[in-house]
Parts: C-alpha cells; sequence; structure tokens
C-alpha cells in the first residue's frame, strides 16, 4: 500500500542522514587524532608560519600624514621597527623612507624625532622625553648611506626611561620633498629583566630530544618561551614552547623534540636550536610580560642520533584520551543506526 512506499522512502532519507553523521564523526575522530600525534609544545613549524622567522622587523606601509591626519597626496611612508617588547639594556631600531607612487624614495629632512613615556591610565608616573637621533649615513643604526632611509636607536635604560614600565612612543616629524609628515612607533619597555639565560644541554630521554635551557630566574611566575629547530641544511623543521610555572633560582626549561615528529618529518642532523624568546607572563596588569633577552641565531646544535633511538609512539595524555573516547562513540553510534537502517 501507500503507507510502506512512504515508511520506505523516510527510511531511506534516516539512512543517508545517518550515513552522513557516520562519515563526519569518523572524520572528526580522525582529524583530532592525527591534530594530537605530537604534543602541543613540540609541532611542525609549518604549522606556524609565522614563528619561522620570529625577529624580522615589523614594516608597514601607510599613507603620509601631516599633523593634523590629513593625507599628504601622492606620498607613502614606509617604516619598520625592530620590536615591540624590550627590557633592561635592549635597545630598539627604527627605520623611516618616504616614497612617491613610483616607489621612488623622495628627499627627506628629519625635524624632530623623540621619545617620551605614555602613562597607562591608571598609574601616575613621571613623563619622559628623550630624543633620538636619525641619520642616513650609513653610521651607527644606519645600514646604507644616501639611500632615504633614515634610521635612528633608542635604548630606553641609557636615554631616561630606566624607571618606565609600560609604553614609549617615538614621534618622528619629517618634511619630503617640501610637505610635513608625521611617523610615530610605540614600545613596550620593563626596566627590570626576570631571567637570564644560562646556557644549553640535550638528552634523549624516553624516544625524545630534550633540550634544557639553563636560566637563572629572579621573578618566580609563568615562563613563556618559544624556539625553533632547523635541520642540519638549514630548513626549518620545528617549533618548541615551554609554557610552566617557574619558581626563582637556577632553573631548566624543557623543550622537547617529540620522538614521532623526528619519525614522520626525517629531518637531517644534527639539529639547530635557534632563535629563542622568553617572557614572564604579568597577569592582570600592564604591560602583560616582561621579556627576557632574545637569542637571535643558532644558540645550540645537536649531536646526531640514530632513527633508532626515537620512538613512534603518538603523544597521550589524560584530556587527548578523553576526546578520542567521546569522538570514538560518537562515531560508533551512528555505525550502529546505519547499520539498523541498512538491514533487512
Amino acid at each position: 500500500g501507500p503507507y510502506s512506499a512512504a515508511g520506505a522512502q523516510s527510511r531511506q532519507e534516516q539512512l543517508e542522514l545517518w550515513r552522513g553523521r557516520h562519515e563526519r564523526a569518523e572524520q572528526i575522530y580522525a582529524s583530532y587524532r592525527d591534530a594530537t600525534r605530537y604534543p602541543y609544545d613540540s609541532r611542525p613549524i609549518a604549522e606556524h608560519p609565522d614563528q619561522v622567522r620570529p625577529f624580522a622587523p615589523i614594516a608597514e606601509e601607510l599613507k603620509l600624514r601631516n599633523s593634523t591626519g590629513e593625507e599628504v597626496k601622492g606620498m607613502r611612508l614606509r617604516t619598520t621597527q625592530e620590536r615591540v617588547f624590550l627590557s633592561g639594556g635592549e635597545s630598539v631600531k627604527f627605520t623611516v623612507a618616504v616614497r612617491d607612487e613610483n616607489d621612488r624614495p623622495l628627499p627627506l629632512v628629519i625635524r624632530n624625532a623623540r621619545a617620551q613615556s605614555i602613562p597607562d591610565s591608571r598609574a601616575p608616573i613621571k613623563l619622559v622625553q628623550a630624543s633620538v637621533i636619525f641619520s642616513d649615513d650609513g653610521a651607527g643604526a644606519d645600514d646604507a648611506p644616501g639611500d632615504g632611509t633614515y634610521s635612528g636607536r633608542l635604548t630606553p635604560a641609557a636615554q631616561g626611561f630606566e624607571h618606565v614600565a609600560g609604553t614609549i612612543r617615538l614621534l618622528v616629524e619629517l618634511a619630503a620633498d617640501g610637505q610635513q609628515g608625521v611617523a610615530h612607533f610605540d614600545v613596550v619597555y620593563m626596566p627590570d629583566v626576570p631571567a637570564t639565560w644560562a646556557g644549553v644541554r640535550e638528552a634523549l630521554e624516553a624516544g625524545s630530544l630534550n633540550f634544557y635551557l639553563k636560566a637563572h630566574v629572579r621573578q618566580a611566575g609563568r615562563y613563556v618561551v618559544s624556539a625553533r629547530v632547523d635541520d642540519a641544511n638549514g630548513v626549518p623543521f620545528a617549533l618548541l614552547q615551554f609554557n610552566e610555572e617557574v619558581a626563582a633560582g637556577t632553573r631548566e626549561f624543557k623543550l622537547q623534540v617529540f620522538g614521532a615528529l623526528v619519525l614522520d618529518k626525517s629531518p637531517a642532523f644534527p639539529l639547530r636550536l635557534r632563535d629563542v624568546d622568553g617572557f614572564l607572563l604579568l597577569p592582570d596588569t600592564f604591560p602583560d610580560r616582561s621579556t627576557m633577552a632574545r637569542q637571535v641565531g643558532v644558540v645550540h646544535v645537536s649531536a646526531s642520533y640514530p632513527k633508532s633511538r626515537f620512538s613512534p609512539a603518538e603523544w597521550s595524555s589524560e584530556e587527548r584520551q578523553r576526546y578520542l573516547t567521546e569522538y570514538g562513540k560518537d562515531a560508533e553510534t551512528a555505525r550502529r543506526r546505519v547499520e539498523e537502517l541498512a538491514g533487512p
């Protein structure tokens, strides 16, 4: 009769629906399993392309504006700043250039460049001002003479900011081809360095290669450290991270190259640990971090190990197990439903 036909159709629809659900549940299970094959702090650097060159200057290209904020026609301002966060005796380099519509450098005059502390709205601080010298003579901070790019360097601790924790704003007043313009930069400075680096040791433990970054920790708290690993040919391979509470004293930050990651990607040994940055997290305050000194370039070269010393085991944790169990249950429920509906 008509009813059984309708019943068959709705059963067919149900079957299609549950087949789709089963397929999705299997996909979620597989993609979660694959994404968590390595721990979150030992990852292929291909997942983090922005982390390959962490110390590249921050470059911007903007319309040139004058001191009242109006656009200056036909001129583009090009700036770079070496970094945003700095502490202790560190310095930061800035560059400015102005280009015309055909990307040619325009003759530039730096009329005034001064840095000043910007008070955090909550804390009354003494206003500190210092001038920053910009030049295009190939000396000091400047790379090439007469190329139209002017460079300057600010060293807060040596320029009166040694008691300022917070934002320092640099305002550069310039004239390009007779037109007035301004550029500004912000950095966040902390006078105290929370910890200092003290070398690296490595150890192959439980089928993974661990780098222990030694440090003298002055200020206890949560430290976040990142490092890059290249293979012997300089090919970027892994991003290693550390994020834990650390007590004061002589400590080691453990960065792990996970065994399965080495076996999957087969990097050429020895591995090179490079470009290490770290900071102490300062929750609920501004600034929210206090940086350790950057370790630029290769800081440690590993020994060479045979592949047989690395473990193929996937990462496991209580959380990972819980998720895999849940996702597995979803897939199993859907699979059973499909069998019932497809049955005789």
